[in-house]
């Protein structure tokens, strides 16, 4: 039997993760989904704990802090949760992480691009990373600095646009399906973006293949149109073209065109575009947007 959409949401008590755990209760909220809040202690603090015969235990202490945080981050939780559970894990982050987003069959994790280091507190710019290599489900990564959100309409009011940039392989279809989902549930336009890296033409060469930049930006205007005739009916759909490097130039067009969402895919790209990949974690490291990041073959709609 179907349990419903569920949430994962792990946090390490910094403000980073405070951004996160609004987003989470705010989606959650909205979809009436089970929202799972969790946070990873140490293995050597916990057995250095043990040890010690600690009073009262340190998955108990966690467990306090992580309710004490949850009820000052969330002082009304939204009656649209359909449960609020909180877990503590002993272990590797990431691994802690996609572990219990398997086992309670989560839709989405939402997490923190940054957090707190420490001997009690995850360092979750690296965990974020280990995730985003190894998660089979999206994952929404909420920037450190984000206004406090308690519904969707809340969010979409911050949103303003959603950037879909797209490396035209088999996979930007998918992508553009759910950035459109996404726009049409918060009533908000996609714009759709493609960046070419520039070549480097020989002097000796360059007469000879003067029209080739013109011919390349032709196609991809050309696989563009296509993917913008898939969009669902009601959603505003704007293309652009950009030239640069890839992570660059796409925190560049959100920025300067106010896109405060960003839908990435995490699958490598082909000979149209570089790597998605390795060009989401730039852009995680550079942008105040948020992003979702969608591994291959999820299942998202």
């Amino acid at each position: 039997m179907s349990l419903g959409p569920s949430i994962v949401c792990p946090v390490d008590f910094s403000e980073g993760s405070r951004a996160a755990l609004w987003y989470a209760a705010a989606i959650a909220d909205h979809f009436g989904a089970r929202l799972i809040v969790m946070t990873v202690d140490d293995p050597l603090l916990a057995e250095a704990a043990a040890m010690a015969v600690l009073e009262p235990p340190l998955a108990a202490q966690s467990e306090a802090e992580l309710r004490r945080f949850t009820a000052d981050v969330l002082p009304h939780i939204s009656a649209g949760a359909k449960t609020l559970k909180l877990h503590v894990a002993t272990g590797k982050p990431a691994t802690e992480i996609l572990r219990v987003a398997h086992d309670t069959a989560a839709d989405l994790v939402v997490m923190s691009s940054r957090g707190r280091s420490g001997i009690r507190k995850a360092f979750f710019g690296s965990t974020t990373e280990r995730v985003l290599r190894e998660t089979t489900i999206p994952v929404l990564i909420t920037p450190d600095e984000r206004p406090a959100t308690t519904s969707l309409s809340e969010m979409a009011r911050q949103i303003h646009r959603i950037l879909a940039p797209v490396d035209l392989t088999a996979a930007s279809r998918r992508q553009v399906t759910i950035a459109c989902g996404v726009a049409k549930a918060l009533g908000v336009p996609v714009i759709l973006s493609h960046v070419l890296e520039p070549i480097f033409v020989p002097a000796g060469v360059r007469q000879a293949l003067s029209s080739a930049d013109s011919a390349r930006r032709s196609q991809v205007e050309a696989r563009l149109a296509e993917l913008e005739a898939s969009a669902p009916a009601g959603v505003t759909v704007e293309r652009v073209v950009g030239t640069g490097e890839p992570s660059e130039e796409i925190v560049h067009i959100a920025r300067t065109r106010g896109a405060n969402l960003i839908v990435m895919g995490l699958h490598s790209g082909g000979f149209l575009g570089p790597r998605m990949g390795a060009v989401t974690y730039r852009v995680l490291s550079t942008t105040r947007a948020l992003v979702l990041a969608l591994p291959p073959g999820s299942h998202a709609d």
